[in-house]
């Protein structure tokens, strides 16, 4: 699930860096090995995308990456989660997700904002102030551009201030949509991710 946004997060060179796994109830009780290995792979692919999960401790480690895993029973509503943290000398991003009783998954948590995000294939991550109009102008923007939006799912940390949105569409967002989402001026971070899932 991380990969795509992970790999967006404009993490640097991910020197001497930390990552931290939180495993929440039931998924506590599972392989924890193999799963801290697949997080990780999907953070290193950021710097090198020849990694895989048999590789990614060992880059982790020649680069100097501090990883750490927490365990917890269940706190909260979900049955269980994972919640990742990357620490840098710049900055700290984390990301939490689940997966439903539908068997689709979703994110629940992006830079501490909480949200509850059907993951697709084809998605976009939006930050901007949180003001009125985002979403007419997310909106109008990527259906003036042919664009069709499958879900859309907003959070913000405090009224008026950082916001992200989550778009998940039937098609890959074109380079076009981008750059006229960028011209609005509106948004700090545009990023398109795509995700390998049904």
């Amino acid at each position: 699930l991380y990969d795509g946004v992970v790999s967006e997060m404009n993490l640097g060179a991910l020197t001497s860096a930390a990552v931290a796994v939180l495993y929440d109830g039931v998924v506590s009780e599972m392989n924890l090995g193999a799963l801290t290995s697949a997080a990780v792979a999907g953070i290193m692919k950021s710097v090198n995308p020849e990694v895989n999960m048999v590789s990614a401790p060992v880059v982790a480690k020649e680069r100097g990456v501090k990883i750490s895993t927490t365990k917890q029973d269940k706190s909260g509503a979900f049955e269980g989660y994972i919640k990742l943290t990357v620490v840098t000398d710049k900055r700290e991003r984390s990301i939490g997700g689940t997966v439903f009783s539908d068997g689709k998954p979703r994110f629940i948590q992006i830079k501490g904002i909480n949200i509850d995000a059907e993951i697709g294939r084809h998605m976009l991550y939006t930050t901007n102030e949180d003001v009125p109009g985002i979403i007419g102008t997310l909106g109008q923007t990527l259906g003036d551009n042919g664009v069709n939006i499958a879900n859309f799912t907003l959070g913000r940390a405090d009224a008026g201030g950082e916001a992200i949105a989550l778009l998940y569409m039937d098609e890959p967002v074109p380079a076009r949509a981008i750059a006229a989402l960028q011209a609005t001026g509106k948004f700090q971070q545009i990023r398109p991710l795509h995700f390998d899932i049904g």
